[in-house]
C-alpha cells in the first residue's frame, strides 16, 4: 500500500468536525465546520495583508477555503474544497456579503478568540 492509501484510510477514521447549517432564500444553504486545528488558527493570525480591503478578502476567503464543508446553490451540491473555492470566487458581491456575515456569525459562536473579517 503506498503512502497516499494509508493516509486516505487514517482520514477515514478519524472523527469529522460538527457542521453548522446557514440558510438564504436566495443564496442556499452554507455548512460550515464547528472546528479549526490550532495550526490553521496560526496561520488565519498570520496572513500578510497590504491594505484594509486586501486584509478583509485574504481573511473571507481564508476562512470559507477552511470551514466549508458544503454549499447547496440552486439545487447543486458543492463539497469538494476546490469545488467550493471556486463557487465562492464566482460568487456575486450579494452572496460574498451574506458569507462574511455568516462567518462572523459562525466564528463568535465557535472560535470567540479569532477576530472574524
Amino acid at each position: 500500500m503506498g503512502k497516499r492509501s494509508r493516509q486516505r484510510g487514517r482520514r477515514a477514521d478519524q472523527p469529522r468536525a460538527p457542521t453548522t447549517s446557514y440558510e438564504h432564500a436566495s443564496f442556499g444553504v452554507l455548512e460550515l465546520r464547528g472546528a479549526m486545528s490550532p495550526g490553521t488558527r496560526r496561520q488565519y493570525a498570520e496572513l500578510p495583508a497590504r491594505t484594509r480591503e486586501d486584509a478583509w478578502h485574504r481573511a473571507v476567503e481564508f476562512l470559507f477555503e477552511r470551514l466549508a464543508a458544503r454549499w447547496t446553490v440552486a439545487g447543486v451540491d458543492y463539497e469538494r474544497q476546490a469545488e467550493l473555492l471556486a463557487r465562492f470566487r464566482m460568487a456575486s458581491a450579494d452572496e460574498r456579503s451574506w458569507i462574511r456575515d455568516v462567518l462572523r456569525e459562525h466564528v463568535a459562536d465557535h472560535f470567540p478568540e479569532i477576530e472574524a473579517p
